[in-house]
């Protein structure tokens, strides 16, 4: 069978796949290496050009960088060499790239510049970016930007800050392409070609009825295939996953994934079509929540590689504190038997053994829990059984860890006794971890409290304290039985 390819739109037959142009990849683009960092040479050309206040030599770095390649570069300089940066680069400057850094520096960038050039440089941006930008600032900064901008504009922003944080409607883009039903193909292709108010890129025409409410959606390559003269209602097909503006965005990315959407219609209240979600949203909400689920279960919550000492310290030290009390109930446990480890000096060198292993387990349990709270794949329907798994491999990975631990002991201190009573300790701990790690973080979800921020201090405590007790407590009772 012939293979052809389209370059550029023209086809081309497998013969002349040597005409097809390189693509260039990071390596070769001149400012990465082949492992996809940053070449310093590169950053020291760019340093050395706001040193001299060199705008030319910096345009000719930095001035054809991908927004999200500017932002990185953002991220290596200092605070004044920022500044510096959007001087010289003046109105070649691509905002954008502000939706690229840390909260903490875009901030820094923005309250450094004037509320004029602000608004200017919002009104040249997506609206999805332009509200990424605007929802982080204090409400008398915002409203000194916004009404520097265009009443239309303007509305449509402050509309969209209305919407709550991390929400569909903070994230849609306002820009959309819709049209009656009554209207021909032909009249939609014109239009699109012709109006300059439309977005730069876009998936799906919407149809919408007069008072603007969401009828259905047609997919451009059915447009294309469609005769001029054929009505658009004929051709379209009812959304079926229209997003509520209020939705979480999270869960407007599980729709996303379960139906694999490019885009999807943003509807209020009143079913009115009022924005557009599309997948390049989607695949920064899907990192955001990863990398925020993944820094919640430290205990670290919303902090930044960019924040200051003080920012960093204050977001660990409530988890910290709250850790502070269960450790003094650890140590408590231990406080019950300390006849016991004065008698056997051994067992204080084996506490710490028993405990690990536990927290390791539940470690384990929690972040897959954690997980699939997160992702909806744990509810009603499954969580018996997955309960009821979890229980089994803490069985049977205690059972296995249980006996090459008690041979150790066993060959160490010369004590069959106190073999089997770490062994049996280690079992009665890899269940409770194994327990704690999927009953804790439902409890807590249950509860409306955040899983992935609040299980770790809990899941700890009780390995702790089951691990220390289940072992000084069974020590105490063998030892005391043997004498």
């Amino acid at each position: 069978m012939l293979v052809r390819f389209v370059s550029q739109g023209v086809p081309l037959a497998e013969g002349d796949m040597n005409e097809i142009p390189e693509v260039e990849t990071p390596a070769a683009s001149g400012i990465y290496d082949d492992e996809g960092n940053m070449l310093q040479s590169f950053m020291d050309r760019v340093r050395e050009a706001l040193a001299r206040d060199d705008a030319v030599e910096l345009r000719d770095a930095i001035g054809g960088l991908h927004e999200t390649e500017l932002g990185e570069v953002l991220g290596y300089l200092t605070t004044e060499q920022r500044q510096a940066l959007v001087r010289l680069m003046g109105e070649d400057f691509d905002y954008t790239a502000l939706t690229e850094v840390d909260e903490a520096i875009r901030l820094e960038m923005i309250h450094a510049m004037p509320p004029e050039q602000v608004a200017v440089a919002v009104s040249e941006l997506a609206s999805d970016d332009a509200v990424y930008i605007l929802e982080d600032l204090d409400a008398q900064d915002r409203d000194e930007i916004l009404k520097r901008l265009p009443f239309r504009e303007r509305l449509r922003l402050r509309r969209a800050l209305e919407y709550p944080e991390e929400s569909a409607g903070r994230r849609m883009q306002t820009e959309f392409v819709a049209v009656p039903p009554f209207w021909t193909v032909g009249q939609t292709i014109d239009y699109v070609r012709e109006d300059d108010d439309l977005p730069e890129t876009f998936s799906e025409v919407f149809v919408v009825d007069p008072s603007f409410k969401l009828r259905g959606a047609v997919a451009l390559h059915e447009i294309l295939r469609a005769k001029r003269p054929e009505k658009i209602e004929s051709i379209m097909h009812p959304t079926r996953h229209a997003i509520p503006a209020v939705m979480d965005q999270e869960e407007a990315a599980q729709i996303f994934e379960q139906y694999d959407l490019l885009s999807a219609a943003v509807v209020d209240e009143n079913e009115t079509l009022v924005g557009v979600l599309t997948i390049d949203d989607i695949v920064d909400v899907i990192q955001e929540e990863a990398e925020e689920d993944f820094r919640r279960l430290g205990g670290v919550g919303d902090e930044e590689i960019s924040d200051t000492v003080l920012t960093a310290a204050r977001s660990r030290f409530a988890w910290l504190f709250v850790n502070l009390f269960t450790a003094f109930l650890a140590a408590s446990v231990i406080g019950l038997f300390d006849g016991t480890i004065q008698q056997m000096v051994a067992l204080a060198a084996l506490m710490p053994i028993v405990a690990s292993m536990g927290g390791n387990a539940a470690a384990q349990t929690m972040t897959v829990t954690v997980r699939a709270i997160a992702t909806r794949d744990i509810n009603i329907h499954n969580s018996g059984r997955i309960l009821r798994r979890e229980v089994l491999v803490g069985l049977l990975n205690g059972t296995v860890i249980a006996f090459l631990i008690g041979l150790v002991v066993t060959l160490w201190f010369g004590e069959t006794s106190l073999g089997i009573v770490i062994a049996v300790a280690m079992i009665i701990n890899m269940l409770a971890a194994a327990l704690a790690g999927i009953l804790i973080p439902l409890l807590l979800n249950r509860a409306g409290a955040d899983p992935a921020i609040a299980s770790a201090v809990f899941v700890t405590a009780v390995t702790d304290v089951v691990g220390f007790f289940g072992f000084l407590g069974l020590a105490s009772w063998w030892f005391g039985l043997a004498r």
